[in-house]
């Protein structure tokens, strides 16, 4: 059984304008399913900068989970602005992928960070910040 999402174009309230749809898979990254919260958590501890490295894999399998990774490890660049109803679907996604990674931090860390223009960009900072080796990996 497949589940999609249409999505309308605004028609200003005019009963006579034309709408666009686009239909998006529940494959696709972009589909967001009807019970992801902008207020859930990805990691069932909030990181408070210690653990930094459980932490990241506990997020990393919940974006895996939710098809969402691709933004974080910027595979799924921002569109092409010409085509708005895509770009604005990409900013919603992207958007939540930010806020899911955000509320699995504790406050002052978030706060830090929440300036971020992507969720891919947000991850890099973590990853410049935290993710510290203490000497050769083998």
């Amino acid at each position: 059984m497949s589940t999609s999402e249409g999505v309308e174009n605004p028609t200003n309230g005019d009963p006579n304008s034309a709408r666009t749809s686009i239909t998006i898979d529940a494959s696709n990254p972009l589909y967001v399913h009807p019970s992801d919260s902008p207020s859930a958590t990805l990691a069932p501890v909030l990181f408070d900068g210690t653990g930094y490295r459980s932490w990241r894999r506990s997020v990393l399998r919940s974006l895996s989970v939710k098809n969402k990774l691709v933004f974080v490890n910027g595979e799924y660049k921002r569109p092409d602005s010409q085509v708005p109803l895509e770009l604005r679907q990409w900013e919603r996604c992207d958007d939540m992928v930010t806020t899911w990674i955000l509320n699995s931090m504790v406050k002052e860390i978030a706060d830090s960070v929440e300036y971020v223009s992507s969720s891919h960009e947000l991850w890099m900072e973590l990853e410049d910040r935290y993710d510290q080796t203490n000497g050769a990996k083998l």
